[in-house]
């Protein structure tokens, strides 16, 4: 069975659009011209964000929208998954990320490290506005869907437009025997314009960040250095260093082209470089006789160093009628160079060279191909309907070198490969059968194939190992009512189908360090059937909703940490759960003007989110769901005192959860553990002029010290500064 070897060599791995009057955050049911998802949404736009958030990054735009938890670990980090109201963070592919239309989320795995969505391909400066609807209740979407559907829209100015912008962030943070002050910076800039038919926009951005240790190196209790703690199951143990202190030098270039050929007929073409270059460190806690530092093996690990080249194109034609619109758009991701080398050998000596490890995923990416029109039949339908591919492929390997530092690739020491394709047909059909309501219903049928799925390692020598083949056909129905209760209330009632295949990671890639992670090439597809309901109501000022929701997952794909099978080592791994269950209640408020110049918007989510039946592990029946929180909330607080000021405060908060299936992880505040958190953050912007503004803000006021699995920032101070032509 392919599978054993896999479970073996884990096992001895060591260790500009018009600016709306709107909400904070806008929660409504956004119709797309084409797509029309009969979904509940939430919607934050550019000036919102630059009001409320302390954005280096364009995934800081989401912390306030409603049942999000985006685990950014640091400024610049390239592994931010993002969790929804039944999903946690290991579940990167039960969501959806798209930049004007390009597939962001990394469908290569389903996981919170190199499945993390590609947010480095846009910048804050580009955002004209997100979008985000919750669960699969379109059927233009595939069963990723199954969280949220994140649409983000970049801007395409009708006149010269230039601004350019900086920030700064410090960050002094305190843990065991970490004690440093950690800075960041951010420069970037963008012109637009239009000549006649032809529209431009580009931007630059740099950003060169220091984080906080990722992790820690510790052994068991004994005599010497160190600071005794409990592990995340409950053991002593003692925590001898600081581990994977990253700087990150960040660049990313980006150009929106379109050409209008005819009235109602646009070519738009949209490309991307980002590039990343990190370095990482380590800090002992021991000391020898002299008091110098004193480092075990366990710290050659959490020394490397990154780099990436990824390139980002689409190529739209989009067309439209008074009674049809229509879309062409295909996309290519391209992972042009990533190469990680590590240490072999722990500091001093390890730190100068000497042996190591090379891991390459150049080759690796996706690219999707979709045709879709919308068609108004009078007043009574509208129709949708198109078309979608998708190829996605993986290749990693890694190599032995004599040096890790300037080294070449000697042997090929382990490899994973394999490609997986979609192929997609999907209709929905919004018919107004009678004045104050709306019956919604959509298909999807997908064909799945994945196919040249190969291992192979060196020690312990398995393979090469040609894993077999799989394929699917699933239906996926959809349907959704709603009901204008009067001019001010609407009630929906949504149910959906949708199906999730397994990813080329989750089927073939083997990661050893700095966690190992063990594939499964017999994985089924998983099943989710969700439903909402959901009563709504708005005025001039704002919006309340309260949504019930449910989902029943069948073969759930859940990547967990935790005891690898057979093994005492840490490491992720996939597996079919034979049922999942998560339900809840979502309230979400928007007032504009609660009193005269006070904005206010918030939200609460309760998810009761269970394993209910679990044949090949008993213990987890019963158990909550890994890193989904029974309570999340959020909160956003702006006062104008004045027409160019303004002073923000937001809260998040999410409540105990757990890293292992079977709740084992019973300490959740300890490096590997998953613990509670409540983080304040406050933002003062002030506009100068109409040419300049900049802002004042600080993240985690109350220096909060909490673990998802890795430690998370301290209190961090940030400055910014933009100039607009």
């Amino acid at each position: 069975m392919p599978f054993l070897p896999l479970l073996l060599l884990a096992a001895a791995v060591p260790d500009e659009a018009p600016e709306e009057q709107n909400p904070a955050i806008v929660v409504t049911g956004e119709s797309a011209r084409i797509e029309n998802p009969p979904a509940t949404a939430a919607s934050v736009d550019a000036e919102t964000i630059a009001t409320t958030v302390n954005a280096m990054n364009v995934e800081d735009a989401l912390k306030y929208l409603p049942s999000l938890v985006l685990r950014k670990r640091h400024i610049g980090d390239t592994q931010a998954p993002l969790a929804t109201r039944t999903s946690g963070l290991g579940a990167s592919a039960r969501s959806l990320v798209y930049a004007d239309g390009v597939l962001l989320s990394a469908l290569i795995g389903n996981n919170n490290t190199s499945a993390s969505p590609r947010w480095g391909m846009v910048s804050t400066e580009e955002i004209a506005r997100i979008d985000v609807l919750y669960g699969p209740y379109s059927a233009a979407y595939p069963g990723n869907s199954i969280g949220a559907v994140v649409k983000i829209t970049t801007r395409l100015p009708d006149r010269l437009e230039a601004t350019a912008n900086a920030g700064v962030n410090v960050q002094p943070f305190r843990l065991y025997g970490t004690d440093r002050v950690l800075s960041s910076f951010q420069l970037g800039g963008t012109i637009g314009d239009r000549f006649g038919p032809l529209a431009f926009f580009a931007s630059v951005d740099h950003v060169d960040s220091q984080g906080q240790p990722l992790g820690f190196v510790t052994a068991a209790r004994g005599p010497g250095g160190g600071y005794d703690d409990l592990s995340r199951i409950g053991q002593p143990i003692r925590v001898i260093g600081a581990s994977g202190f990253e700087q990150q030098v960040q660049d990313r270039i980006k150009l929106k082209a379109a050409l209008d050929l005819a009235s109602d007929l646009r070519l738009t073409y949209v490309v991307g470089r980002f590039r990343n270059d990190t370095d990482a460190t380590v800090e002992s806690y021991l000391r020898d006789a002299a008091g110098l530092p004193n480092y075990s093996s366990a710290f050659a690990s959490g020394i490397y160093r990154t780099e990436q080249a990824h390139w980002s194109h689409s190529l739209s034609l989009t067309g439209g009628s008074a009674g049809f619109d229509w879309q062409l758009i295909g996309t290519l991701y391209h992972v042009a160079r990533d190469e990680q080398r590590v240490a072999g050998t722990a500091p001093p000596a390890g730190a100068a060279g000497g042996r190591g490890t090379i891991t390459r995923l150049d080759g690796t990416g996706w690219q999707t191909l979709d045709a879709k029109g919308g068609w108004r039949l009078g007043g009574a339908h509208r129709l949708g309907f198109g078309a979608h591919a998708d190829w996605f492929a993986l290749d990693s390997r890694r190599y032995d070198t004599a040096d890790w530092l300037r080294g070449t690739p000697g042997a090929l020491n382990l490899r994973s490969a394999g490609r997986t394709r979609t192929l997609a047909f999907w209709a929905q059909d919004e018919w107004m059968f009678a004045p104050a309501l709306a019956l919604t219903f959509g298909v999807r049928q997908e064909w799945w194939r994945a196919s040249a799925g190969l291992n192979y390692s060196l020690s312990p020598l398995v393979g090469p190992v040609a894993q077999p083949g799989l394929s699917a056909v699933r239906f996926s129905p959809k349907a959704s009512l709603a009901w204008d209760v009067a001019a001010a209330w609407r009630i929906r009632l949504s149910a959906g189908q949708a199906w999730r295949f397994p990813t080329v990671g989750e089927l073939y890639q083997i990661v050893t360090t700095p966690v190992p992670a063990v594939p499964n090439p017999n994985l089924r597809p998983e099943r989710a059937r969700s439903a909402e309901l959901a009563f709504e109501w708005h005025d001039a000022h704002g919006t309340l909703r309260l949504s019930l929701f449910d989902e029943q997952v069948k073969d759930a794909l859940i990547s967990q940490t935790g005891p690898l099978p057979g093994s005492s080592q840490l490491g992720t791994y996939v597996q079919n759960v034979d049922r999942t269950r998560a339900r809840g209640v979502e309230f979400v408020a928007t007032r504009i003007d609660a009193v005269p110049g006070v904005d206010l918007s918030g939200s609460v989510t309760y998810a009761d989110a269970i394993t209910k039946g679990d044949a090949a592990f008993p213990g987890a029946v019963g158990k909550r769901l890994p890193s989904v929180p029974r309570w999340k909330l959020s909160g956003v607080a702006t006062w104008r005192p004045a027409e160019s000021v303004s002073l923000t405060a937001a809260a998040r908060y999410a409540s105990r959860n757990y890293g292992a299936l079977d709740n084992s992880d019973i300490v959740g505040n300890t490096y590997q553990g998953f613990y509670k958190y409540l983080v304040v953050d406050i933002r003062a912007r002030f506009r100068l002029s109409r040419h300049v503004e900049f802002g004042l803000g600080a993240d985690n006021l109350g220096n909060d010290r909490y673990f998802l699995f890795h430690p998370f920032p301290q209190r961090s101070l940030t400055a910014d500064m933009k100039v607009v032509l």
